[in-house]
């Protein structure tokens, strides 16, 4: 069975923020080395083959993906984990740097699920592609009245104590002031459509991660071409459908750290590409669906995020791409009449102007890539 390894990687204690050199050059280390990787000895001898990963930096160290086909999820997470001590043991800088989580992430709910109904009449079906729909259909917000108060009020604590982390945009721009005549919404309700963000932000990456494994179990294919439900390639305007390949699919997936790494960040926090102000998109509805499956969803919160939204976005061209009018055209559709936007799927990594900054392997157009 195939799994997605998460891997968190910190740098030593001591050291606060890397720079823009230092993070590309540990995510080339620890690329080149599980590229290299083809199998892996895990436990009691069994051989976890290595499908595909992904590296991508951030000032407080490293995200991997490793996607491996092996017997039962353990194996999947000792195999990973050896091999990622392995590379950090090896390569000189690394050697001090920490594993902090390395783990097959599960939906929690769904998790319980599966074991209380396993053997039995409602087992999940062996099909990945029904119990990722099942997955996708969980994910839909529901009002949940049903939640312990104290549970959502921890839940609400949790989410509002993410907040800090979002360094770039303080809870002024989610509709806070000091002043009570300018305050459109409570520091509370600013703090938590904050928190939102960053707790959706690692569970979008997740999903991306995701999608990237189903394009490449079915190879040479797009999202138009897949009978598979993907997370978040299914959001994205329908009518490029069939541009969403697996290349694609990686590309927005660095595409989003990098977006999220500069929202951690105080200097430089401005949408740089029509790709990131599609992810921000994504990222505002899925912290729409976490706050909403923890019974925290209010009309303050909403307008908190219209308040951010207004802050971050410069206009609303990329809207334009998800117009019915766009649906069924054969060939990639061009808007670059629309705004000073570039519109088409070829340049939705192309900086908007020289201040913007894509990570270069989302910028670049790989040869034979159909986007």
């Amino acid at each position: 069975m195939t799994y997605w390894v998460t891997v968190e990687v910190g740098t030593p204690e001591g050291v606060v923020g890397l720079d823009e050199l230092q993070r590309e050059g540990a995510a080339s280390l620890l690329a080149k080395g599980l590229e290299s990787v083809e199998a892996i000895d895990g436990p009691d001898g069994v051989e976890v083959e290595v499908a595909d990963c992904f590296v991508g930096a951030h000032p407080e160290g490293v995200l991997l993906g490793v996607s491996v086909d092996a017997p039962a999820l353990e194996f999947a997470e000792d195999a990973v984990r050896a091999v990622v001590t392995d590379l950090l043991e090896q390569n000189e800088p690394l050697a001090e740097w920490q594993i902090s989580k390395c783990a097959v992430d599960l939906h929690p709910e769904l998790a319980q699920r599966s074991l209380e109904a396993a053997g039995g009449e409602d087992a999940p079906p062996a099909d990945p592609k029904e119990r990722a729909r099942r997955h996708a259909e969980a994910r839909k917000p529901v009002h949940t009245p049903q939640l312990d108060p104290a549970e959502i009020e921890a839940m609400r604590g949790k989410i509002c104590g993410l907040a800090p982390r979002l360094k770039a945009f303080p809870v002024e721009c989610f509709g806070y002031s000091d002043d009570e005549e300018e305050r459109i919404v409570s520091r509370d309700d600013a703090e938590l459509a904050a928190g939102a963000l960053v707790y959706a932000s690692e569970i979008l990456v997740d999903e991306l991660f995701q999608d990237v494994v189903m394009l490449h179990e079915e190879s040479g294919t797009s999202v138009a071409d897949s009978d598979g439900v993907f997370m978040v390639l299914e959001q994205l305007p329908p009518a490029y459908a069939h541009l969403y390949t697996a290349l694609f699919a990686k590309r927005l997936t660095v595409a989003a750290v990098s977006m999220i790494e500069k929202f951690t960040r105080t200097d430089h926090a401005e949408l740089s590409c029509v790709a990131e102000e599609l992810l921000l998109r994504l990222l505002l509805d899925e912290a729409l669906v976490v706050v909403d499956i923890n019974g925290l969803l209010s009309e303050e919160i909403k307008v908190a995020w219209e308040c951010f939204a207004n802050q971050v976005y410069e206009d609303t061209d990329h809207e334009w791409l998800y117009q019915p009018a766009m649906d069924g055209i054969d060939e990639e559709p061009s808007l670059a009449h629309l705004g000073t936007a570039p519109m088409g799927v070829k340049d939705w990594f192309t900086p908007f102007d020289d201040r913007g900054y894509v990570h270069p392997f989302a910028a670049a157009e790989a040869d034979g890539d159909a986007t």
